[in-house]
């Protein structure tokens, strides 16, 4: 299904969607279900999102699916999360191939289960051609690890002449942060009804606009994102300047 002309200006779509996925554990206690049965619904409005974007034609997508402070989650939760992720990625490789998404992953990767790393890897591989969507997956990823990591390799590439220090400036220390081949998010949005950004792409989101909604994330789906589209198109952008700058 199309944009409609009366829903979002298509002329003034984000490039760049990034979701913190948050509330699928209040979405199960309201229901009197585990945890995990939000997880598994929250699922589906992974699907959902994957699907708009490519109809919308939104380039990015960059979902918070694991941070590096979840690890303090039960273990029993934390397992389920690690094979929800297989499931997903082997239930979807196909239909995301076949619709040209390419899958992309952010975070310390090696910290993840063995299995998993293997699911991703090949998932990575199969999409790596595609030209379509671009699905990050931000897995044990922390926005300030990410800044000390790009610190670490600036440090070192200065070290061995390979990068002098007058030549580090902003664009060049964003290419070495994880998302360096992808652009800065235009539009960040948080479900559940929090309003923060709880360590994610921190640097990135510099300029980004942040969507916040009381929505939580197994009922967050197209219509939601459509009004998260609308409030986008209606911002004016100034990146410090006094007049919108057109991107």
């Amino acid at each position: 299904m199309a944009i409609a002309s009366n829903l979002v200006d298509k002329d003034r779509l984000p490039r760049h969607v990034a979701i913190i996925m948050d509330g699928n554990g209040r979405w199960a206690k309201k229901r009197g279900l585990p945890r995990v049965a939000g997880h598994k619904v929250g699922l589906e409005s992974v699907r959902a999102m994957v699907k708009a974007c490519t109809e919308f034609g939104i380039p990015y997508l960059t979902l918070y699916a694991f941070s590096s402070e979840n690890w303090r989650r039960p273990s029993s939760e934390v397992g389920f999360l690690m094979r929800l992720l297989e499931i997903y990625l082997k239930r979807e490789l196909k239909e995301l191939d076949d619709n040209g998404v390419r899958i992309n992953a952010i975070g310390r990767l090696e910290g993840l289960p063995a299995s998993a790393r293997r699911q991703l890897a090949l998932s990575r591989r199969s999409t790596a051609k595609n030209s379509g969507l671009t699905l990050t997956l931000a897995l044990n990823y922390g926005g300030r690890r990410d800044i000390l990591d790009g610190v670490l390799l600036a440090a070192k590439a200065i070290a061995k002449g390979k990068l002098k220090a007058g030549q580090l400036n902003e664009e060049v220390f964003s290419g070495l942060l994880q998302t360096g081949k992808l652009p800065d998010p235009d539009l960040v949005i948080r479900t559940s009804g929090e309003l923060r950004l709880s360590n994610f792409l921190l640097w990135q989101s510099a300029y980004a606009e942040v969507f916040f909604t009381s929505t939580l994330w197994p009922d967050f789906r197209k219509p939601q994102f459509i009004e998260a589209l609308k409030d986008f198109s209606q911002r004016e952008r100034r990146f410090g300047d006094i007049a919108p700058v057109k991107r």
